[in-house]
């Protein structure tokens, strides 16, 4: 980023309006974790938004499902450099059966990706945004942290 930005600043009520524009409509993110000796990993997963959580399938013993499992902790991605949301999250684990099949069938839909047809076990990862933080550019660094403590600050 640079000092010399002339992107327009953005409030943090519009940020989180740009926030929750980009959970509707995005389909990918980056999921951050760590194993329990620290090892970090980061891939890109699809996920719903429900206005509420993201619904995330990965299989069950793949190294983020495993991460996931271990530590209920995760930090998501969204969006270019230029307009990155960061999220930092709880982490509810499902087995695959024990999603609702409505929600189950709208990540499907949303996805184009259903985990309950793979041939692996999978499980659901639910996440519940606890820390969420948004900016463009340098001059958008101050008042970043749109959410803390599960709580929205706009």
């Amino acid at each position: 980023m640079t000092s010399t930005s002339t992107a327009a600043f953005r409030s943090r009520a519009e940020r989180r309006r740009d926030t929750e524009h980009r959970l509707a409509r995005d389909v990918d993110v980056w999921v951050a974790s760590a194993s329990p000796d620290g090892l970090p990993h980061l891939v890109p997963l699809s996920f719903d938004w429900d206005g509420e959580r993201l619904t995330l399938a990965t299989p069950r013993d793949s190294r983020t499902g495993r991460n996931l499992a271990a530590s209920r902790t995760v930090r998501l991605g969204l969006g270019p450099t230029r307009d990155v949301t960061v999220i930092d999250g709880e982490v509810e684990v499902l087995e695959i059966d024990a999603l609702p099949r409505e929600r189950a069938d709208r990540f499907a839909a949303r996805t184009g990706f259903d985990p309950r047809a793979q041939s692996a076990p999978y499980r659901w990862f639910r996440v519940a945004p606890r820390r969420v933080l948004a900016w463009r550019e340098e001059n958008e660094l101050r008042g970043r942290e749109l959410m803390r403590d599960g709580r929205w600050l706009a």
